[in-house]
């Protein structure tokens, strides 16, 4: 039998105190750092429930409730448990909403307590009587008929249910086990009320939560860490290393030395390079959160001069092997271009990450048929045309659909979004969802409407529409080159969980929340008091782009570093590999 490597050892180790947990029916939190196999853990995880509790929940129909953040992570997760209907996984906003949707008094009842917008909504319209509360577009609003509720509010309202000793009982009935991936990005209000209510509280539900509080890179709602105040949660600490070379874990466990990690190859030795910009000799922005980063021409330089000291190292540049990290605002949108189409969205997960109705179908769907189109995969069209039930059933549907498709190409490369929404919703080639099709129809109508007639939550629709469909659709095309991973370029959002052989991650400015000087200053000196949050957004982002690498890691710092900052990059990469300008 082969011996087990280190990261093998520390993940068997994982797996059985998880086990333990699950038998013992105790909460516990799984601290899974970058490279850990957090999905593994929690897969395995799931088997081992169903390999014990099969039957008895299939006879009373109970299921193990695994909660995701993304519609990717969901699938994933059924595909890799074979759909088992043991499992129930779904994202924390339909599996919230699969539940509350029962309670239509209550919700009636709590929707007032949701704060200003809704106070406002109640006094412009009918108010709350006996509408039917629902949740399909996310778009908050009240009707004679019905109220519907926003994305947050889902959410919000599932927080306030929990409270209610009933709702607690209902939730054990049908879930006694629920596991939370990506834990670090649960609301704060609803990580609260889970704490408080259901483990605290002995509820008798086994909450399992599987992720990284230092990967907590995605906005202020987000919990971070979880902890209970009575001491109920048991902490698992996974402590293993499948991605990086020893080396690189070895920098990784000196930026944190609480979970050290064990690498699955002792002599596999990577590369490490650390250039920065502190003798160019020039002047540097001023002002605001670009103050001390290179002009951005010389950035530009110093980044190419950087790249092509990676190719004179061998480095493969295609981009399933590299991937250039820009910790910068807006510096990947303005690469890509689409900063116009990134500029429509509060939230960079709305197109990033394809939580927009509408990005979810320009990419998902109008993107590949685009594709299909160009490149003649007429197998995939048809396929693409049969999950949106329509056929061709004659040489003249064919004909008109060729006519529609062709139509279509020519608009994506020369109109506007509202140009190509216009013909979709003319053609349906291809056929438009109705979550978008019922949005465009309500634009339609209120647009026609003078503002003056419009309720605030009326005019605020209509202003992001129209913005949206201003946007050239040539954007929408380079977000989905982006997203579909043929770039070697990314950011944050797109590379968590991810894995390259080679990541050049370039720190400069441009963003009000990251100051990497500060950030590895405050590394050696400690954090100065009410600035935890501040320091812990600029050290997870900072990790989460460090830990990425398999095999070559090189950082490149435009902003300009203290000789304290300097200092701490060589404890942490050694001396040796910090070598300064790539000039």
């Amino acid at each position: 039998m082969t011996p087990l490597n280190p990261a093998q050892r520390a993940s068997a180790e994982t797996l059985e105190n998880v086990r333990r947990c699950i038998e013992q029916g105790q909460c516990f939190r799984l601290e899974a750092g970058a490279g850990a196999g957090k999905t593994y853990s929690l897969i395995e995880s799931i088997k081992y429930l169903i390999s014990v509790r099969a039957n008895e929940f299939a006879a009373v129909g109970k299921q193990v409730a695994c909660i995701t953040y993304t519609n990717v992570a969901k699938d994933e997760i059924k595909t890799r448990t074979d759909n088992n209907p043991m499992i129930f996984a779904d994202t924390i906003h339909a599996f919230s909403w699969s539940i509350l949707q029962n309670y239509q008094e209550k919700l009636r009842e709590l929707i007032p307590t949701l704060g200003g917008k809704w106070h406002e909504r109640i006094s412009e319209s009918v108010g709350i009587h006996r509408q039917t509360v629902k949740y399909d577009l996310g778009f908050a609003s009240i009707k004679d008929n019905e109220i519907s509720l926003h994305h947050d509010d889902v959410v919000a309202l599932m927080a306030r249910m929990l409270e209610f000793p009933k709702f607690q009982k209902l939730l054990k009935s049908k879930f006694p086990f629920i596991f939370i991936d990506e834990y670090q990005d649960t609301d704060t209000e609803l990580a609260a009320s889970i704490v408080h209510n259901l483990i605290d509280n002995d509820s008798g539900v086994v909450i399992g939560f599987f992720g990284d509080h230092w990967q907590k890179i995605y906005g202020s709602k987000a919990c971070g860490l979880i902890v209970s105040p009575a001491g109920k949660i048991t902490e698992i600490g996974k402590r293993a290393n499948f991605r990086s070379d020893k080396n690189i874990v070895e920098c990784l466990n000196r930026m944190r030395p609480e979970l050290p990690q064990a690498e699955s190859d002792p002599n596999s030795q990577g590369t490490i390079k650390i250039y920065h910009s502190n003798d160019w000799q020039g002047v540097r922005q001023t002002g605001g959160h670009w103050k001390d980063d290179l002009p951005e021409d010389e950035s530009r330089e110093f980044i190419q001069q950087t790249k092509s000291l990676m190719v004179e190292q061998g480095w493969d540049m295609y981009s399933s092997k590299t991937k250039i990290l820009f910790l910068t605002n807006n510096l990947i949108a303005a690469e890509q271009k689409f900063i116009n189409l990134a500029n429509c969205f509060q939230y960079t997960d709305d197109y990033l990450k394809k939580n927009d109705k509408y990005i979810e179908f320009f990419v998902d769907v109008v993107e590949s048929t685009a594709f299909a189109f160009q490149h003649r995969k007429y197998g995939e069209l048809l396929q693409i045309k049969k999950k949106s039930r329509s056929y061709l059933t004659s040489q003249m549907d064919k004909t008109k659909w060729i006519t529609n498709l062709s139509e279509l190409m020519q608009r994506r490369a020369n109109a506007s979004i509202g140009d190509v929404l216009d013909l979709l919703m003319s053609t349906n080639v291809p056929r438009v969802p109705a979550k978008v099709s019922d949005t465009e129809s309500r634009y339609k109508i209120l647009s026609a409407k003078p503002a003056a007639e419009l309720t605030a939550d009326e005019l605020s629709f209509v202003e992001k529409i129209s913005k949206l469909r201003a946007v050239q659709y040539s954007e929408v095309s380079n977000l989905a080159e982006y997203i579909n991973d043929k770039t070697p370029f990314s950011t944050k959002h797109g590379v968590k969980g991810a894995q390259f052989d080679n990541v050049l991650v370039v720190c400069g400015r441009g963003w009000n929340h990251y100051n990497w000087d500060q950030m590895l200053t405050w590394l050696q000196d400690g954090v100065p008091a009410g600035k935890q949050e501040t320091f812990e957004r600029s050290r997870n982002l900072f990790y989460v782009s460090c830990s990425r690498a398999k095999h070559n890691l090189t950082l490149l710092f435009t902003q300009k570093l203290s000789e304290k900052s300097i200092s701490v990059l060589e404890q942490v990469f050694g001396n040796t590999n910090v070598i300064g300008s790539p000039f």
